[in-house]
């Protein structure tokens, strides 16, 4: 981690005061993150329909964008507020490592979420024999796991957990060059191709599937033919919502990727590069919005949550689809 100047003295009259603009901003940003996010994890969890492998990945996404709203945004913004961590160096250690895993989560969240669109729009049959809540929730588990021991064993040897109020002008941790590369290969590049490919695959899959839809309605009007073509639009929609989904993460993401290669080549400072970070922490307040606009069970979901009515006998039976 990069060194830290220990001082036993409080940090100078803290930003935020003079600030209020930046303040509110920092608070709705926050309360968006963490409300939008709990709704959809209250919404999943809650009604029966909409326990399916897709909407476990959803789930897990919710999660881990609310946790980020909750307990990385916060210190986060009041650092760039105050340009000083104020706070122990074991919460610094703490902070950075949530934050790591939360976004390592996420981004294979949605290209787990990639990959399973393109297997049920590909193989339909396959995928319901095959792919089941249980399995998608071990799938899920594993993701966790995995992410939460790699940014362990890469972080705990650089940690210094030494306790006490600091005050330093950031709280930022430093790979060396070769394990920077190893980073951005597997947290950034890896999973951001697999969503590019297997997206453009699905919406190849999506347009063949539009014009059979075409053909279909031009020959025959039968119900069977209707239902068909019902089930296929809302695959097709289901494939579009989740691309605005993806599209907002890589343009997001992108621009830490790109400050991540021009920190090992050119200096770079702090406060710019955790600007910038930030874009990441603006997708998980992006997520529930763009839920809200073009998911109708979310909307009805969110109706029933606030009306208290998830609250009356079987509610999580009812039919929100």
């Amino acid at each position: 981690m990069t060194s830290c100047l220990v001082s036993f003295f409080p940090c100078p009259y803290l930003q935020i005061y003079h600030s209020s603009n930046a303040n509110l901003t920092s608070y709705l940003f926050v309360l968006v993150t963490v409300c939008g996010n709990l709704l959809i994890i209250i919404s999943v969890c809650h009604f029966k329909q909409l326990h399916t492998p897709t909407n476990m990945l959803i789930l897990s996404l919710a999660v881990s964008d609310f946790l980020i709203g909750a307990l990385v945004m916060p210190p986060a913004l009041l650092q760039l507020i105050d340009s000083c961590w104020i706070f122990t160096r074991i919460f610094c250690a703490f902070n950075l490592l949530t934050a790591y895993v939360l976004t390592s989560v996420s981004i294979y969240n949605v290209a787990l979420i990639a990959v399973d669109r393109y297997f049920a729009l590909s193989n339909p049959f396959l995928y319901t024999k095959t792919v089941s809540v249980s399995i998608m929730c071990i799938v899920i588990l594993c993701d966790w796991g995995v992410w939460l021991s790699y940014n362990i064993s890469i972080q705990y040897p650089n940690l210094k957990f030494l306790s006490g109020a600091i005050c330093s002008r950031n709280c930022v941790f430093v790979l060396n060059e070769i394990w920077s590369l190893v980073d951005l290969l597997l947290s950034f590049v890896f999973p951001l191709s697999v969503i590019i490919i297997f997206y453009g695959l699905v919406f190849f899959i999506a347009k063949k599937h539009a014009t059979a839809i075409r053909d279909l309605n031009s020959y025959t009007r039968t119900q069977t033919s209707k239902n068909m073509s019902d089930s296929m639009k809302s695959e097709r929609k289901a494939a579009k919502v989740l691309g605005i989904l993806v599209s907002v993460f890589v343009a997001c993401l992108l621009p830490c990727a790109v400050y991540s290669v021009l920190g090992n080549v050119i200096e770079i400072e702090v406060e710019s590069f955790q600007k910038i970070f930030l874009l990441v922490y603006l997708n998980s307040a992006m997520n529930p919005v763009i839920y809200a606009l073009f998911y109708p069970w979310f909307r009805r979901s969110v109706k029933l949550i606030l009306t208290f009515q998830i609250f009356c006998t079987d509610s999580r039976l009812i039919n929100i689809l």
